[in-house]
């Protein structure tokens, strides 16, 4: 069975919107969902602690907070995304290291064209980087 990443159009302007504003650094968050449903549901803007344009980290204070918050409501992250200011969408070996959870999907967005950018999702497991096809589900 094939992973895809099923997501709904405005969490990815949300996502898009947040990378482009934060661009020439990068971008990071994350969006919960109910544990087991694999489904991205609430969206999480964090800060890049690192204030870089080539790589992110998670501020632990607001990490910390963040897992407490997704645990008392049963959540999970589902995503975890963070955007690349100058190039491709594609997971870096700094990223395969910072990926700690197996069954999220890891979103990249490339903000390197101001006028397009690229929406790709992966999974890392094992320092593993598989690619996965987006569906994007437009608004009922």
């Amino acid at each position: 069975m094939m992973d895809v990443l099923r997501i709904r159009r405005e969490l990815v302007d949300e996502i898009v919107a947040h990378a482009r504003r934060d661009h020439p650094d990068e971008a990071c968050g994350v969006i919960a969902g109910p544990e087991g449903s694999d489904r991205p549901v609430r969206f999480i803007p964090m800060l890049n602690a690192a204030r870089s344009p080539t790589f992110y980290e998670f501020d632990s204070t607001d990490l910390l907070k963040l897992y407490r918050e997704m645990d008392a409501n049963d959540e999970v992250p589902v995503v975890i995304y963070h955007s690349h200011t100058a190039t491709e969408a594609y997971p870096s070996r700094t990223d395969v290291s910072y990926a700690s959870e197996p069954d999220a999907h890891y979103v990249l967005v490339s903000t390197r064209e101001p006028a397009e950018h690229e929406f790709r999702s992966y999974r890392i497991v094992d320092g593993v980087i598989t690619e996965e096809p987006v569906e994007i589900a437009e608004p009922e």
